[in-house]
């Protein structure tokens, strides 16, 4: 069989769905979900990811689709929601989706030392897995998942080699074009024998995925923010149900409501009095959203201290976001002040690098922290757009508040009003939407770092968040090598019992000569 070419993709998909329709829907058709055929002939994008993962191979493609649509009608995969799941299975902590790699790719967790192997329950298990899968599938349809096992603190008794070929069927027959990589944490010795098993199920390319880590190098994958202290990282994230958690975060995204429901002149009255707030001159000064810059976003200071603060924040601005519709800047991290800092306002800039209208909108997590202008409108080709967040009334960040920036490219004559604006996000196919994740970050301080005397020079001194994390650390180095002298101890009480025997055999052993030579 020869493989096509990537140029023929169009073509491709449309023998896809001639072949499906005359080939296996005939005398396959009670085995498919309805709903999964419907998407077939309507998702470019569901067909292309079927292709990908079969090397453009129209056979093993068709094959690959009949497997996958028997196997979800199987599982009834399109009506698995939490409430037909046990509870028991999101208490466990076993599986959870939470935060992203180095390359922004959503993380998928197996906490192996949660899971217990039991073949009573491996069908419910399988269709939690199947449950997230779908979950996230729909949510980001066409982005790929990171996988993390996992394996600190475990044992024989999590040894389930049934419900990890599940896991990798999953992602090599079912959901195509959906793994980047597997990245596995100190995997435990005794192990080394299951995972030449594991291995002998992945093709050659799926072994190249494996990633095999521990707290010296888990980095290299995964930021910091992201990894659980005894993972090396600061994350203090722990999965709880319910609610299930939508993103990274265990509060769903909104529309940023607060603004949207005032007027022109009460927003413009807000930002002027933010404005007069921020100085100690009585020099009037108004603020327009389209205009300001990165450093007048945050309040002008009376003092020297606040100027590193805003040489840093400028500088985070310059980081850009390239997506195929909008960059965007900052590319990752909104800062704010903390609670005496008092920075309350950031700036996204949007530019529109295509030759069309592209309609946006911005979700926050905190709608009720957050005002957005604007939130939800057009930005024209070729140009750049200012928006403005701000912290209103005595809230204050947070690092667990993130924003989705939402954008797709319009129609040049569908117009760019608000009723327009409306039915467009209304009829917008989601593979047709960009999607860009900010997340908070809070300066805690904007002064120089305290200074104190110690021999004879001055060393800047650590913020609690430094003592925390070390103290993380020397704690869970602590915990290492207590397990380290635990183990020593075990094994010379060990020894000196052998040793024991071994004397008390040998008095014997003289004995009975002694006594037969008499």
């Amino acid at each position: 069989m020869a493989e096509h070419q990537p140029a023929d993709k169009a073509a491709l998909v449309n023998e896809i769905r001639q072949r499906f329709a005359a080939e296996q829907l005939p005398g396959k058709s009670d085995k498919y979900d309805s709903r999964d055929v419907e998407r077939l002939q309507q998702d470019d994008l569901l067909v292309e990811n079927y292709l990908i993962w079969r090397h453009d191979v129209v056979d093993d493609t068709l094959k690959m689709i009949d497997e996958s649509f028997q196997w979800r009608k199987q599982y009834a995969v399109n009506d698995l929601t939490d409430s037909v799941l046990p509870k028991w299975l999101f208490d466990s902590g076993a599986l959870y989706l939470h935060g992203y790699d180095k390359e922004g790719y959503k993380l998928f967790w197996f906490r192996v030392k949660y899971h217990t192997k039991d073949p009573k329950v491996l069908s419910e298990k399988k269709k939690f897995v199947a449950f997230w899968l779908e979950h996230y599938n729909r949510r980001d349809h066409g982005k790929p998942l990171t996988v993390v096992f996992d394996m600190a603190e475990t044992g024989i008794s999590q040894i389930d080699l049934d419900f990890v070929r599940f896991i990798i069927s999953c992602f090599q027959d079912y959901y195509p074009n959906f793994l980047t990589k597997i990245v596995i944490f100190e995997m435990p010795w005794i192990m080394n024998a299951a995972f030449k098993i594991v291995k002998s199920w992945l093709g050659p390319e799926a072994v190249n995925m494996l990633k095999f880590t521990n707290k010296n190098d888990v980095q290299i994958y995964i930021n910091a923010e992201y990894l659980p202290p005894h993972m090396g990282g600061t994350d203090t994230f722990k999965f709880s149900y319910p609610p299930l958690v939508d993103d990274d975060f265990q509060t769903p995204l909104y529309e940023n409501g607060p603004i949207a429901s005032e007027d022109e002149n009460e927003n413009k009255e807000e930002i002027e009095a933010d404005s007069k707030e921020t100085t100690d001159s009585n020099e009037e000064q108004s603020l327009n959203p389209k205009k300001i810059s990165f450093v007048e976003q945050i309040s002008k200071p009376e003092e020297n201290d606040k100027t590193d603060s805003k040489a840093k924040n400028a500088k985070k601005a310059l980081t850009t976001f390239k997506g195929p519709l909008l960059h965007i800047s900052p590319a990752e991290e909104l800062y704010f002040g903390s609670k005496e800092t008092g920075e309350k306002k950031c700036l996204i800039i949007l530019t529109n690098v295509t030759k069309n209208i592209v309609a946006f909108k911005v979700r926050t997590t905190a709608p009720e922290k957050y005002r957005v202008k604007p939130s939800n409108s057009s930005c024209e080709p070729g140009t750049s757009l200012d928006i403005v967040v701000s912290l209103h009334g005595g809230f204050l960040a947070s690092l667990h508040d993130r924003f989705l920036i939402m954008a797709a490219e319009m129609d040049q004559a569908s117009g760019a009003g608000a009723s327009e604006l409306a039915q467009f996000w209304k009829e917008v196919p989601r593979n047709k939407v960009m999607e860009h994740r900010l997340r908070c970050h809070v300066v805690e301080n904007s002064k120089p770092s305290t200074l104190t005397l110690r021999e004879n020079s001055f060393i800047p001194a650590k913020t609690n968040e430094d003592l925390h994390l070390q103290l993380t650390q020397l704690l869970q180095v602590n915990k290492r090598l207590q397990e380290q002298v635990d183990c020593c101890i075990w094994f010379q009480q060990i020894t000196v019992v052998l040793a024991l025997l071994l004397v008390a055999m040998a008095a014997f052993s003289f004995y009975v000569l002694h006594t037969q030579q008499s």
